[in-house]
């Protein structure tokens, strides 16, 4: 079994779209989304159509603190994601909001759980940033494997029995292990606003047989992306992470 893990798209439609074609040519068996579709980027409309599209085939997705946020208010955000939710809602139509509104907080398959956040009350977002976060993340599961996204940097946290999780910085496309004899929660870099200063796109690769955790990067045109965030009056802010990456 060999699966997609696509995080953080944030309305992200170049960004998008890279990543579903090279997804099309990596032989997976199925595509899982963790979560923040919309916020921050320009084309939230066309993100959640083409995630939509993708659980008709077959794919699952988790909702996101931004989709969330898009549903029910932007309790807790700052100024910036606040003013980028109310624009994503003149975007989004009824139908939109529904898909929204139908995603689940999280997803157990197996011993796999897949998840936007934390598996620590997955409601309250939790980010899993260090190893004390990671430990809770799980303390509050049985699965052996988390795979969330949320912070928009790639990072795996292995946990041997009765240790605390250690933090390990995956290296852009270099499959690395899971070990049968560790738990582990993955965090799945972000496809539409990279933070670890590497502006491409980053896409999960998850291989159930061999066991391997693949970070990918992909680049994309962002200049596009933040241009059109600069059009549609967006802060410029939005529009310059995507260049640095960060």
């Amino acid at each position: 079994m060999r699966t997609a893990l696509l995080a953080d798209i944030h309305a992200n439609r170049e960004a998008l779209d890279a990543v579903l074609d090279a997804v099309a040519g990596l032989r997976v068996d199925r595509v899982v989304v963790l979560g923040d579709i919309v916020g921050y980027g320009p084309d939230p409309d066309y993100a959640v159509e083409k995630v939509a599209e993708l659980v008709s085939h077959g794919a699952f997705c988790v909702k996101g603190n931004h989709d969330e946020a898009v549903l029910s208010g932007p309790a807790g955000m700052n100024d910036i994601a606040r003013e980028a939710v109310a624009w994503t809602r003149t975007r989004l139509s009824a139908h939109h909001m529904e898909f929204l509104g139908t995603m689940p907080l999280e997803w157990r398959d197996g011993d796999d759980l897949f998840v936007h956040a934390s598996a620590l009350s997955p409601e309250r977002w939790h980010y899993v940033g260090d190893a004390a976060a990671a430990a809770d993340c799980l303390e509050a599961t049985d699965a052996t494997n988390v795979f969330c996204g949320h912070t928009h940097l790639p990072a795996i946290h292995y946990a041997l029995p009765g240790r605390a999780p250690q933090p390990f910085t995956p290296r852009d496309g270099v499959a690395t292990p899971l070990s049968p004899f560790r738990r582990h929660v993955v965090v799945v870099g972000s496809v539409g606003q990279p933070r670890d200063r590497n502006p491409a796109a980053c896409l999960g690769l998850v291989d159930q047989e061999a066991r391997t955790m693949t970070m990918l990067r992909i680049p994309y045109d962002h200049e596009t992306t933040a241009r059109k965030i600069d059009a549609a009056g967006l802060s410029p802010w939005l529009g310059m992470r995507l260049r640095i990456g960060r």
